[in-house]
């Protein structure tokens, strides 16, 4: 009988050795969603067209650092932000959002940008990515008037910055400036200000999937995907 008894247990199924497995596995995932990579769905096309509504893309998160989330504990990257990446971030007008765009001005640096053409430091910069596409005349928005505050010679009540036209200004130590690269239909850097470093959730590595998202067709998903766009990197 010990020797039957002895079997049985051995046939039976290890039921808690089952969920230690499935919970290590959901851990396993939950820490690589919050500390390393996470998914990230492109609904707009103020990055176009490096970036397009409908795009999937891999936010590298271990990069830049990231947050626990419920506290305020960060944890550090191994790399800080470079002039030109497309960054995912929680920006200071909305706390319900994450915005993708391209960082432009690093601390220090002065901007400005004259008729639609972008200066840094006093060059102007050649930017392949850029595009425009409204010709409609360009208009002042008391939404940028926050650019007084740093301006180059310090603030003055007659500039009336434009979305084309405006600077140039000093970025203080801390705060970085984003654009879109759609630069006629992007709310950006230029109306909601300048962006402190903790705001950074990540560096778009790679699209991992791509589909038409503005089609009229039935099941656009399936029926237009964009299989150039998908496993390629938005420069």
């Amino acid at each position: 009988m010990p020797g039957d008894t002895s079997r049985t247990r051995k046939r039976r199924p290890s039921w808690k050795r089952s969920l230690l497995r499935s919970a290590c596995f959901v851990l396993s995932v939950l820490t690589i969603r919050v500390v390393a990579l996470q998914a990230y769905t492109i609904t707009s096309g103020s990055m176009e067209p490096a970036l397009a509504a409908g795009d999937f893309v891999w936010v590298n998160k271990a990069a830049l650092g990231s947050r626990i989330p419920f506290t305020d504990i960060r944890i550090p990257g191994y790399s800080e932000p470079r002039r030109g990446e497309i960054l995912v971030f929680d920006p200071p007008h909305d706390e319900t959002l994450m915005v993708v765009k391209r960082l432009v001005g690093m601390p220090g640096d002065t901007l400005e940008m004259r008729d639609k053409t972008l200066y840094l430091n006093g060059q102007a910069q050649d930017e392949p990515y850029v595009v425009h596409t409204d010709n409609a005349a360009d208009v002042s928005g008391a939404a940028m008037l926050w650019q007084r505050q740093v301006l180059v010679g310090g603030p003055r009540e007659d500039y009336l910055p434009t979305r084309d036209t405006w600077g140039p200004l000093v970025i203080p130590g801390g705060r970085y400036f984003m654009l879109g690269d759609n630069r006629d239909d992007s709310i950006d850097s230029r109306t909601w200000g300048l962006l402190e470093r903790w705001r950074f959730e990540g560096r778009v590595a790679v699209r991992f999937f791509s589909y038409n998202r503005d089609s009229y067709r039935p099941f656009p998903f399936i029926r237009e995907i964009r299989w150039d766009r998908i496993g390629t990197r938005p420069r």
